[in-house]
């Protein structure tokens, strides 16, 4: 890409891909970030500020989910929370990769570590005015997952045995009896057993309400459910989840 003006050039800038098509993305993408910030005065920073800005914007962060903050949080705490927005390099995943994979992390769950920081990077233009290079995922990722450094988890082929069910409640159990000495008492056996019979998760399960319960019908609204096969969420009563009261 170049940049002249009064017929001098006064931008020049160049990426390699392997696609036609990410090229032209790109090259509208830093087309939309020249005409915003213009040549030389893009705004960047580091990664850990940027993900520091995602922590403390609520309407981002309210509806982000659990585990996605969690690995936000840990995200800045790593070295790759020390590079700039706009410099981030294939070279600096697979860093990052190396170092979570001797920390014990699987290639899955790093999988889903690049896919979250990928998401916070892309919201860096269009929501924080931050040059970042988002490009960069669309080159790394293909590569990381051809070269087996990366993986997506692999299809649970399995229910829990009553053993290991067993042994999860008595691990809760002694959990639940240390945070009932002064503390409010969460019943985690019940909401373990609760989760079991409606195939809930966790979040779902704590975040229904009285209000939503029709004893008539013995059915209960589950609020922002999660769509197996799709991004979306919606907010529905299901017989799927309907029991005797």
């Amino acid at each position: 890409m170049i940049v002249k003006k009064n017929g001098a050039m006064i931008h020049r800038e160049a990426q390699n891909f392997k696609k036609k098509e990410l090229a032209q993305t790109w090259a509208k993408n830093k087309t939309q970030e020249l005409e915003e910030f213009g040549v030389n005065k893009q705004k960047t920073c580091l990664i850990g500020d940027l993900l520091d800005k995602f922590i403390n914007d609520r309407s981002l962060w309210d509806n982000t989910g659990r585990t996605k903050q969690y690995v936000i949080k840990m995200l800045s705490d790593c070295d790759i929370a020390k590079i700039q927005t706009d410099s981030l390099r294939t070279s600096d995943i697979i860093e990052y990769r190396k170092n979570r994979l001797a920390a014990g992390a699987k290639p899955q769950t790093i999988y889903h570590d690049i896919a979250y920081l990928r998401s916070v990077i892309k919201d860096a233009l269009p929501v924080f005015n931050i040059k970042a290079n988002f490009e960069i995922f669309e080159e790394a990722v293909p590569v990381l997952i051809d070269i087996k450094l990366v993986g997506k988890s692999n299809k649970r082929t399995r229910r829990p045995t009553s053993n290991e069910i067993e042994r999860l409640k008595e691990g809760l159990l002694k959990r639940q009896n240390m945070r009932a000495n002064g503390q409010i008492r969460i019943s985690f056996i019940d909401i373990l057993d609760f989760s079991i019979l409606t195939c809930m998760r966790i979040g779902q399960v704590c975040a229904l309400r009285w209000d939503d319960l029709n004893k008539d019908h013995k059915t209960i609204i589950v609020r922002d459910r999660k769509y197996p096969r799709k991004k979306r969420r919606k907010s529905h009563g299901s017989p799927a989840f309907s029991w005797v009261i």
